[in-house]
C-alpha cells in the first residue's frame, strides 16, 4: 500500500530534520551568546570541509587503499560515528543557558 510508504517517509523526514539540527542545538548551549555567530560559522566549516574532502578524495582512497571494497569505507564511517559520539558525550553542558 503506497500510503504506508508515505507514512514511513514522514518518519524518515522527522528523523532527518533532527539529525541536521541537533549538532547546532548542542553547540548553542555551549557557547557564549555574544559570539554565537562566529562559533556557528566555524562549526559549519567542520561540517562542510569533511564533506568536500570525502566527495573529492574518497573514490581515490577506495580504489587505491581499500582495494575497491566499499564495505571498508562503510566500516571507516561507522568507526568515525563512534568516535564522534564519544566526543559529543564529553561536551560540557552549561547550567542556566549561560
Amino acid at each position: 500500500d503506497p500510503y504506508w510508504l508515505l507514512l514511513s517517509m514522514l518518519g524518515v523526514g522527522f528523523a532527518w530534520a533532527s539529525i541536521l539540527s541537533l549538532p547546532y542545538a548542542l553547540l548553542s548551549d555551549s557557547v557564549p551568546a555574544a559570539k554565537m555567530g562566529v562559533y556557528m560559522g566555524i562549526f559549519n566549516f567542520f561540517i562542510v570541509i569533511p564533506q568536500l574532502v570525502a566527495a573529492s578524495a574518497l573514490g581515490f582512497v577506495l580504489r587505491v587503499w581499500l582495494g575497491g571494497q566499499p564495505i571498508y569505507a562503510l566500516a571507516i564511517g561507522g568507526l568515525s560515528l563512534i568516535v564522534a559520539g564519544v566526543c559529543v558525550v564529553r561536551v560540557p553542558v552549561a547550567q542556566g543557558g549561560q
